[in-house]
């Protein structure tokens, strides 16, 4: 199955879409990537739309990844006597420890941790946002404060704290138990919810024993701050541009994506962006212009993946959300301004041999009208690095692990192809020549590129380049030993 763009689509399973025939409509509409959400659904649920997602790759012949999104810490208020109140600004609130039924005073707020890291002048933000509260003076127990924005607010709402790092491992006890099901499970890549710190991500790592690649979600502005050392310890990133919006003003959270794209694609790691993105498609079979503008945009800025939320999990027409997304990236992807942008956004700084041969591929794909980079990869290094630079050709990594084949296809323009294990780079070469056939890229009269690191199977290790045809025998005719 071939894609007819570059950047990929995330599309979240939900009750719309756990069945056998919706899932692989989903993929067949464009869907590269499944996010399976750990804060909806029983393992039993979760463990079912895997095993789908799993058959539909077998009877399609296709290569699936798959992303298990953790719920993170979840902070919210306590209940009401009466189900909600109504808070007008400049009234006095309290948040406390007290396990009685709030009113329209106070609430509990059970999370001491809170108010442990709580000083006055902070913000606290109740419902996503709607109701704005600044804190007068805290202790160890409460914290009174004023509201600055009024609303409603009622049952458990959710509370963001944006302006302290909260004493709050990213890993709640569901999440570690959780983490450790869809690690056993077989997931590529696990998503960190409210990450604040390059040590929540370790910790993640160390969990996850290898099982998965780990994808941090940049949704507080704690995250922004230390971008360059949690970006650093992950394999991937996601904008996950909901939290952030929240606790950031709306107008902060286009550039920080801008300039989170750019630092993901520098270091050679894949990016999501995510919510909210065709909204209005949870309802509506036709997405807004603003939205269609929204995805475009993240596209046109180098984006690796874009991601589906409620529209695919919960809406009435996951299929028309996963067209529409996919009709939008391939306008977008041959407008001539896209390749513009993408080419004018690539780094000139190569500090070692793998930037400089995949450089070199990229160079001589182009200028020698070459069909296709392939290159064969056991980590997935190389296939990365090769993404790095945006190629004009498409991307095809072979590897002879399942898992990485699985991984990379959450990166951009990269078709994931495996193989059995290798002990020389011709065989390699002939591999990637059978292969480019047999998907179309090429036929035997044309040429490819293909990049490896040798010694096979040494993470890290891009060191090789050659120009091959298409046609193995040729391959043997030149270099018959």
């Amino acid at each position: 199955m071939r894609r007819m763009r570059n950047v990929k689509i995330v599309a979240t399973l939900g009750p719309a879409s756990s069945t056998y025939e919706m899932i692989r409509a989903l993929h067949e509409a464009g869907a590269d990537v499944f996010r399976l959400n750990m804060s909806h659904g029983t393992h039993e649920e979760i463990a079912e739309r895997h095993a789908i997602i799993r058959q539909v790759e077998e009877d399609l012949g296709t290569t699936i990844g798959i992303l298990a999104d953790l719920q993170g810490p979840k902070l919210r208020v306590g209940a009401f006597a009466n189900g909600e109140e109504e808070l007008e600004e400049g009234q006095s609130f309290r948040l406390d420890l007290d396990s009685a039924k709030g009113d329209a005073k106070r609430v509990t707020l059970p999370h001491p941790e809170i108010f442990q890291a709580l000083e006055p002048g902070a913000s606290l933000l109740v419902n996503d946002g709607k109701i704005r509260l600044k804190v007068e003076a805290c202790g160890k127990d409460f914290a009174d404060c004023t509201v600055v924005v009024g609303g409603t607010i009622s049952n458990r709402k959710g509370v963001n704290v944006p302006d302290v790092v909260l004493p709050l491992a990213a890993l709640s006890e569901k999440d570690r138990t959780d983490l450790e099901f869809v690690a056993d499970l077989g997931v590529e890549w696990l998503a960190l919810s409210f990450v604040q710190r390059a040590a929540d991500v370790e910790e993640a790592r160390r969990l996850a024993k290898g099982r998965a690649a780990i994808l941090s979600k940049i949704e507080k502005p704690a995250a922004v701050k230390a971008f360059d050392e949690i970006l650093y310890a992950s394999d991937g990133i996601m904008v996950a541009r909901g939290d952030l919006g929240v606790e950031l003003p709306v107008q902060n959270v286009p550039p920080i994506q801008k300039r989170l794209i750019r630092k993901c694609r520098a270091a050679a790691k894949p990016v999501i962006v995510a919510t909210q993105m065709l909204e209005s498609m949870i309802e509506s079979p036709m997405p807004t212009r603003a939205e269609v503008s929204d995805v475009a945009t993240a596209i046109y800025e180098g984006s690796d993946a874009i991601m589906l939320s409620a529209e695919s999990a919960a809406g009435d027409y996951p299929i028309e959300a996963v067209t529409t997304m996919n009709n939008v990236a391939c306008e977008v992807e041959s407008d001539p301004t896209y390749t513009e942008i993408i080419e004018a956004s690539r780094l000139a700084d190569k500090r070692s041999v793998a930037d400089g041969i995949v450089a070199a591929a990229r160079e001589i794909a182009e200028s020698a009208k070459v069909k296709a980079i392939c290159c064969y990869t056991q980590s997935g290094t190389t296939a990365l690095l090769v993404a790095r630079e945006r190629p004009r050709v498409p991307i095809l990594a072979l590897s002879s692990s399942k898992s990485t084949a699985r991984r990379l296809a959450l990166t951009w323009g990269t078709k994931c192809v495996t193989i059995g294990p290798l002990d020389r780079f011709k065989s390699a070469v002939v591999d990637a020549a059978k292969a480019a056939r047999e998907l179309e890229y090429a036929t035997t009269e044309d040429l490819i590129v293909v990049t490896a690191g040798v010694p096979f199977n040494t993470t890290g290790t891009t060191n090789i380049l050659r120009v091959a045809p298409c046609d193995e025998r040729l391959i043997y005719a030149t270099d018959p030993e």
